[in-house]
């Protein structure tokens, strides 16, 4: 039973992301595309597995940088310019995700279409 209450845990949190935040979505969006352009472009099994790694860490570093936000504006609800450092660097750790998700698709998809 406890296990089963840490997944509903987790799935609700999956479902408060997708809910409230924008980058969320549009993360989830790129996975679909992405996904999708993978099946049209037959990717072998380690491509596949390259691609899911890389969308995973994105998916979990916007997670991680929403936790954070929260967090953070919770503790501090005004303005506090140690606050936005600490939201800043969280979120240029999804930017570098997003960033090195993207090259990784370049690679794997240049190759198949050119």
């Amino acid at each position: 039973m406890k296990l089963l209450r840490s997944f509903k845990y987790a799935f609700n949190g999956l479902w408060i992301a997708i809910k409230e935040e924008q980058n969320f979505r549009i993360h989830l969006f790129a996975v679909v595309v992405v996904s999708t352009a993978g099946v049209c472009l037959h990717l072998s099994p380690i491509e596949w597995a390259l691609m899911v790694l890389t969308m995973a860490l994105v998916i979990a570093a916007e997670l991680f940088n929403t936790a954070i936000e929260d967090i953070v504006n919770f503790i501090s609800p005004r303005y506090n310019a140690k606050a936005g450092r600490i939201k800043d660097i969280s979120a240029a750790a999804v930017m570098v995700t997003s960033v090195a998700a993207v090259i990784v698709a370049i690679y794997i998809f240049g190759n198949k279409i050119l």
